[in-house]
Parts: C-alpha cells; sequence; structure tokens
C-alpha cells in the first residue's frame, strides 16, 4: 500500500515536470513516427503488425512503429514502470480499466472526450452502459473500451460424457458431484491425476479474474467489489464463493500444485474444466485431436442464483499517453484501431471478442460468427459481464483478497467468513489511505 502511494506520488512529480508540449503540430512535410505497444501474445502481435503494416501503407507521413510491451510478470507493472520513467508510447492497447484512475490522477493520460468527434465515434461503438463505464470520476473520458473477454466454464465433453454426464453442471452443488465422479486416479499410484478442474495457487493478484472474480460476480447479479466508492464485497456472496473453492482444493478436486510447466492440462484430459475466455478457442484447436471435444457454458452459481447469468469481462482499453508530441495523430491512429475492419481483423486473428453494440447482428461480422459458432456464445455472454472498478487502489483491493484467498481457500487457515472479513477490513483501511 505504502509502495503503490509512493509510485502516484512520484508518477505525479515526474509528469509535472517533464511533460512534453501535447499542442505540437506536424509541420509541413514532416514526417512523424508514433510508438505503439500491444500485448506480447502471438496472436495479438501478429493483429498489431498487420494493423499497423496497413496503416503506414495508406499514411506515408505519420508511420507508427509497433513494439509488444516488453516482459513482465504483469502488463500493468511494465506500464507503471514505463510512465514513472517516461518512456510510454504514444498508443497503447493492452491497458486494464482498473488502473486507468491511478494514471488519471497523475494527469498521465490525454482526455480523449477533449477531441470533437469523440462522442460520434463512442455512440457508433458503445451502449449507453458501456459507455458510462468509461467515465473517470472526475466525468472525463481517458480510455476507449476496446475488446472484452467473458470469463466462462471450458469443459471436455468427452470427459464429462465417459462419467454419464451429459449435462454441463450449472450450480455449485452440480459442480461437486460432477468433480466426485470425474477426480480420479487412473494409473493406480495412489494419487489423482485427474481433477475436475484447476486455478492458479499463485498469490498474485490478476489471478483472481480467473477464480474467485467471475464466481462472485456470477453468484452477487453482477455486483462489483466496491460501491459509490465503498468496499461492498464483505457479504455472503464472496462467502460461499470461498466456500466452494476451498471445498474444492480440500477434497482434492483441485490440485494444490502449479501446473503451467506441463504440457496443456486440459488438451491433455487431465482437467476437465477451466474457467477461461475466448483466445483459449484458438489454442485448443491448434492441439487438439481429431475426436477432442470441448465447449463453454457460463461458470457455476450457487443452488440459490436467480436471474442472468453474469461473470467478469476481462475488459481492455486503448489509451494515448500524456508524453504524446502528437496527441491529434495518436488519436487518429486510436480510431483506427477501433474501427470495423480492425475488430473484424481482431475476431478472425485473435479470437476475441471486440466491445461494439450489435456485434451479432452486423452483416460485416456475420460470416465470422457463422463460421465460429463458439465465439457466438462469448458475444451472448459480453451482455451480462462486468469490469472492474475505477479506483486507484483496486490492485491492492485485490491482493488483499488474494492474501485471504491462499490462506483460506488453498489451505484451509481460515474460514471463508474470517477471511472475507479480514479481506475488507484491510481493503477499507487501503481506500483511507
Amino acid at each position: 500500500m505504502i509502495k503503490q502511494k509512493k509510485y502516484s506520488i512520484l508518477i505525479f512529480i515526474l509528469v509535472i515536470f517533464f511533460h512534453c508540449d501535447n499542442n505540437s503540430q506536424q509541420q509541413k512535410g514532416e514526417r512523424i513516427t508514433l510508438t505503439y505497444w500491444s500485448a506480447n501474445n502471438q496472436y495479438e502481435m501478429d493483429l498489431a503488425q498487420e494493423l499497423v503494416a496497413q496503416w503506414n501503407k495508406t499514411h506515408p507521413n505519420v508511420q507508427v512503429k509497433h513494439q509488444p510491451i516488453p516482459e513482465s510478470r504483469s502488463s500493468e507493472e511494465v506500464v507503471l514502470a514505463a510512465v514513472v520513467g517516461q518512456t510510454t508510447p504514444d498508443v497503447f492497447s493492452n491497458m486494464w480499466p482498473g488502473d486507468v484512475e491511478l494514471y488519471v490522477r497523475a494527469n498521465a493520460l490525454v482526455r480523449l472526450d477533449s477531441f470533437a468527434d469523440f462522442d460520434s465515434v463512442a455512440n457508433e461503438r458503445f451502449s449507453d452502459d458501456y459507455l458510462k463505464q468509461s467515465h473517470s470520476k472526475n466525468g472525463f473520458v481517458y480510455q476507449v473500451l476496446w475488446k472484452t473477454n467473458p470469463i466462462m466454464m471450458l469443459y471436455n465433453k468427452n470427459l464429462f460424457a465417459q462419467a454419464g454426464i451429459f449435462k454441463p453442471p450449472a450450480t455449485y452443488s452440480e459442480y461437486l458431484e460432477a468433480a466426485e465422479k470425474l477426480t480420479k486416479d487412473t494409473d493406480g499410484d495412489g494419487y489423482n491425476d485427474r481433477w475436475i478442474g484447476i486455478t492458479q495457487i499463485l498469490v498474485t493478484w490478476w489471478q483472481r479474474f480467473f477464480d474467485f472474480y467471475p464466481l462472485y460476480i456470477a453468484a452477487s447479479g453482477g455486483n462489483m467489489l466496491l460501491n459509490k466508492g465503498e468496499v461492498a464485497f464483505d457479504n455472503q456472496h464472496a462467502v460461499e464463493v470461498f466456500r466452494f473453492l476451498q471445498t474444492l482444493f480440500a477434497k482434492g478436486y483441485f490440485p494444490k500444485e502449479r501446473m503451467d510447466a506441463r504440457a496443456d492440462v486440459f488438451i491433455h484430459s487431465i482437467v476437465a474444466t477451466r474457467f477461461t475466455g475466448p483466445w483459449s478457442i484458438t489454442q485448443i484447436d491448434k492441439y487438439k485431436t481429431e475426436d477432442f471435444e470441448y465447449d463453454f457454458v457460463p461458470v457455476p452459481c450457487p443452488d440459490s442464483a436467480t436471474g442472468s447469468n453474469y461473470t467478469y469481462g476481462d475488459y481492455k482499453s486503448i489509451v494515448i499517453f500524456n508524453n504524446t508530441k502528437h496527441p491529434k495523430w495518436a488519436w487518429e491512429f486510436a480510431k483506427f484501431l477501433v474501427s470495423k475492419t480492425a475488430d473484424l481483423k481482431l475476431l478472425e486473428m485473435a479470437d476475441q471478442l471486440p466491445l461494439r453494440k450489435n456485434i451479432l447482428q452486423d452483416s460485416l461480422f456475420k460470416p465470422y460468427f457463422n463460421k465460429n459458432p463458439k465465439m457466438v456464445t462469448f458475444a451472448e455472454q459480453a451482455r451480462f459481464v462486468r469490469g472492474a472498478d475505477s479506483s486507484p487502489v483496486l490492485r491492492e483491493i485485490f491482493d488483499a483478497i488474494s492474501q485471504e484467498f491462499e490462506a483460506s481457500v488453498i489451505y484451509g487457515l481460515k474460514t471463508p467468513e474470517q477471511a472475507i472479513n479480514d479481506a475488507a477490513k484491510r481493503a477499507r483501511l487501503i481506500m483511507e489511505q
């Protein structure tokens, strides 16, 4: 918490003293170069290179230099270091919306709604709900919500059928019943080597995007961690999620080991389910055997849950950093990245879902969805997703939850009630600083 606060102060000081002149204009005949950072997974790097090549071909005097974000434990850490060191790109397309408020407070981002055509771009792309989520606390807009990867339950249809289960589990009790049948020792050595599922046991804060957080959003009917700036996850929904996950570890239905060094444990039928996003489709289809069958359904909910199945949307945004010397051209390139043709490329090359209203009804995208029916499932789920709260200390709040997750869910050292209560107490202290 103290470390994060120091970072915020340092960012603010550096931006004030070293802020570049945003009013710089292109001189007649001058060749401009913009730097663009993308995510560093292969599919998005390929997408970025293709889009940049298209842009550069039609803009000889405004060239874009593409660079995948440097490797680190998380892109958020890299961006934070780049802002502090004044080495940020002009445009960045992998910003976690939960971090935007931190950089707004530090005056590190260009205000996008200051551009004359922002409203027309936003209204053409977003529903009112998404547009509302784009606004920062000060009422202005510093990000374009670019894509969403709804977290759903991926399941191995073959393993379920072999266990006599022909309907994927929708509730906690159904999931636990399936776990009893699917988790087993297949080689007779006395140790389980097949499990119902898996989640990373790492305490790293963003790992909770793939277990606790989507399950909490689902259990609560679409609530997030904060409500009107106050901690709001100290409730029975969060306790139920912790208890459900704690049971999975306690009964051995989830392994207490890291498996990221192994071959893909889902494709090799070592685990029967995963909580993941649409990016998994390309990976599975590339390496699966011909008879391997899988599908996606909403994440499990408490047995008492009613209404629509919500989940975490795993949004990523496009931002322009304040050190750009050419904000107008950076905005033009950002608009190109969220154009319809670029959105289609995002689908075709990365199997990731653009945040674009009425996408299933748009004739441009219909051939893609006809060819990729599993992505229709994600596009339909995208109507029922939630993102991250707008708070400069949200990472610290997730870190507090993750610490309690380790103690309670994985190792059973605390009851779910005590763990959630302790996480909420720490979160309130963080927000008071």
